[in-house]
């Protein structure tokens, strides 16, 4: 263990479960925006530079697979970057599954300790393995936002994520 893992304090039990609980409950609204999402139109590319939805979608696994690696010890990118399933529906299976796993893990862990990652452009520094996990949560939630955007030009269904849409009005 080193210094600086040993001197980050570990989660406290309310602390850990409100991060489950909130994972938990945007990873259920992840899943539900990416099943609405027509399996015909996976190679949709909005942009040149822009990923197409099976590879935007795709960045949701290899996230939980990020925290997964943080919450297990340090993040190894030597095997570099695992392309995305040829399916949707693969992709989808693969987010359900890692999603399982992720809450397991991090009921198993005490979280203390520090993970590098990058702060800034080409620069590392030090995160908590909590404040990791909830940086990665929000870049999930940004993404979904992003996909849900290529679920309206898809022709799909927006389901609700934070309230009402045009496909899912509260009424």
């Amino acid at each position: 263990m080193s210094t600086s893992e040993s001197s980050a304090p570990p989660i406290g039990d309310s602390a850990k479960q409100a991060l489950i609980d909130t994972w938990q409950r945007e990873m259920a609204t992840t899943l539900r925006v990416l099943r609405a999402y027509p399996e015909e139109q996976s190679e949709l590319r909005p942009h040149e530079r822009a990923k197409n939805a099976r590879e935007l979608a795709w960045m949701f696994t290899l996230e939980l697979g990020l925290a997964m690696a943080a919450v297990r010890g340090a993040l190894d990118f030597s095997g570099g970057i695992p392309p995305a399933p040829e399916r949707l529906t693969d992709v989808i299976a693969a987010y359900e599954k890692s999603s399982v796993e992720l809450i397991d893990a991090i009921r198993g862990s005490d979280l203390s300790g520090t993970i590098q990652f990058l702060v800034a452009p080409k620069t590392l520094g030090d995160y908590t393995r909590p404040a990791f996990l909830w940086f990665l949560l929000h870049d999930q939630i940004h993404h979904r936002g992003q996909f849900s955007v290529y679920l309206r030009m898809s022709g799909g269904k927006v389901p609700s994520i934070y309230g009402p849409t045009a496909d899912e009005p509260w009424r």
